[in-house]
């Protein structure tokens, strides 16, 4: 074959910085993975009974596109009486196959061609190949740990040009666990007032925060008009194998994106809806239950890092850590490959998920104590020897 089928898009986007590692240790005996975002909890006991009493009920037929009458209600109620933001369940919401593709939808939905995403960065590594798929163009804003990773109000209000149409905001933050305060959120929130821009907020870690409160943005007074909140199920009920997200928007907005969901999924597996109904009946005794858990491990890395040397800000939400390893004299790629290779440890590099992310490593802690424990002594045994 020698005509190039793919289109251009498509055919110059990067692989993910992610998947490099993990098909090398793939290979490998007696690795330790510190890279995969994924709960190493198992799903709780109630939430999986609810999925098998599904399909022994026999509900193996698809739901209406927007997801089961229940779930967007029961959704619409938690989301009142955790945040106090009030979504029709009717009209402003869709349950998605994971936030994956309530990202897709959004960002499909809103963009036409060479309209600009302003992006901060370090971010989750789909977001900006969403926006280029979309057709749109990312424009990503560093931020620093200086500044505890907190979005660049100025560099956003910077970047601004007649081509911007969307802010996209993701927060409690991957790959940092920066959580945005108030403060700067209500600053973004001023500029996409004075500039008239959508701002997409990707909330899939909204639950996982440890001594500070997550701010839905959607709660900021006048921006629920102007928001597609993003969430899901993945991450605070370790369901990601259940693929269900969930994306909130004014009814105009939403109208639009279930016209792709329509033409693009149909509706979210069945079975994994009515485990996510199920989730949201029990309340978030098993929620806090790993959150805790959580905390426990995130002391530990984030000192295990800071006594050896790697300099590491407390991360305050999601479940990563992000050391500094420039005093290594090594980049990130190199790093990551021979702490790998050599020692036996997987972390991604701050490069893959943007500017701002560079001489610095992301950690996953959704792994066991003990495996950390032994992550971290491998760690500071292959730095001794650099």
């Amino acid at each position: 074959m020698t005509k190039n089928y793919l289109s251009h898009r498509v055919a110059t986007l990067p692989p993910s910085g992610i998947r490099k590692f993990f098909d090398i240790l793939a290979d490998m005996p007696d690795v330790i993975s510190l890279g995969i975002g994924e709960p190493d909890f198992v799903t709780p006991r109630p939430i999986l009974e609810a999925g098998i009493q599904s399909l022994n009920d026999g509900m193996t037929q698809y739901t209406s596109n927007s997801g089961t009458v229940e779930l967007r209600q029961a959704l619409s109620k938690h989301l009142d009486a955790i945040y106090q933001v009030t979504y029709d369940p009717m009209t402003e919401m869709v349950i998605t196959v994971g936030v994956s593709e309530a990202l897709y939808l959004a960002l499909t939905a809103t963009l036409d061609p060479g309209d600009e995403v302003i992006i901060p960065t370090p971010c989750f590594v789909s977001y900006q190949a969403e926006v280029t798929l979309a057709g749109g163009v990312p424009i990503e804003i560093p931020s620093h740990m200086k500044d505890d990773f907190q979005p660049d109000v100025e560099a956003i209000k910077a970047a601004i040009t007649p081509k911007t149409k969307v802010i996209f905001i993701g927060y409690p933050n991957n790959p940092t666990g920066a959580v945005a305060s108030k403060e700067i959120l209500e600053e973004i929130a001023k500029i996409a007032e004075e500039y008239d821009l959508l701002v997409i907020s990707d909330e899939i870690y909204d639950q996982l925060v440890y001594g500070v409160d997550h701010v839905c943005f959607s709660k900021i007074p006048g921006m629920k008009e102007r928001t597609i909140l993003l969430g899901g199920f993945s991450k605070n009920y370790a369901m990601t194998g259940w693929r269900v997200g969930y994306a909130c928007a004014p009814k105009a907005i939403l109208d639009g994106m279930l016209r792709v969901h329509q033409y693009t999924i149909m509706s979210a597996p069945t079975m994994s809806q009515a485990a996510a109904l199920k989730a949201l009946e029990i309340g978030q005794e098993h929620v806090e239950v790993m959150r805790t858990e959580y905390d426990r491990r995130r002391r530990l890395i984030v000192d295990g890092f800071n006594r050896m040397g790697l300099e590491t800000f407390e991360p305050r939400g999601a479940f990563y850590a992000f050391p500094k390893i420039s005093s290594t004299g090594l980049d990130g790629d190199t790093f990551a490959t021979r702490l790998l290779k050599e020692h036996g440890v997987a972390m991604v590099p701050g490069e893959a998920f943007g500017p701002g992310g560079e001489g610095f490593m992301r950690c996953s802690y959704a792994t066991s104590y003990e495996e950390i424990a032994e992550a971290l002594e491998r760690i500071e045994t292959f730095i001794g020897k650099l």
